[in-house]
């Protein structure tokens, strides 16, 4: 698909795609605040990341999943695809809190498991006009069911 002429500024509106998954990204870390202890304290599997990983992993993949919904709103995306992208950065923005401060891992594995599902349609519905954005979105999908792999062996150790 080529991309759409409009009369919006293309870096004004990356930039809002910056903005709102920074919202997530924020919102995540400050009901994470007790995250390190938590994390310390369960019993993982022997392939669990060390805690020091997640700040960089999640840091790249955010500016990827902005990126990737700049790039599928250049190509006058669909409201479908953007339905799933927004319902995806809401899964995204719940499992923290649910699994960190709730102490819910049951509630934040059915959470990361809609998360999952939700990232497979967007990247179908982003591959119809984008490659790339959803290419960009591969990482984060790849990561995410590392992330409910880690999530279920925690539910079940614990």
């Amino acid at each position: 698909m080529t991309e759409r002429v409009s009369h919006r500024n293309p870096w004004l509106v990356l930039t809002g795609f910056l903005g709102l998954v920074a919202v997530v990204a924020v919102v995540g870390g400050l009901a994470a605040t007790s995250a390190k202890d938590v994390y310390a304290r369960l019993e993982q599997p022997p392939w669990a990341p060390p805690p020091s990983v997640f700040g960089p992993v999640w840091t790249v993949l955010y500016v990827a999943i902005a990126v990737a919904g700049w790039c599928y709103w250049r190509t006058d995306g669909e409201t479908r695809g953007f339905a799933a992208y927004g319902i995806g950065l809401l899964f995204n923005l719940l499992w923290t809190p649910l699994f960190f401060e709730g102490g819910a891992a049951k509630a934040a594995l059915a959470d990361i498991v809609l998360l999952d599902a939700v990232v497979v349609v967007t990247i179908v519905l982003f591959a119809r006009r984008s490659k790339l954005a959803a290419a960009l979105l591969v990482p984060y999908l790849a990561w995410i069911l590392y992330a409910t792999a880690l999530n279920t062996a925690i539910v079940v150790l614990n």
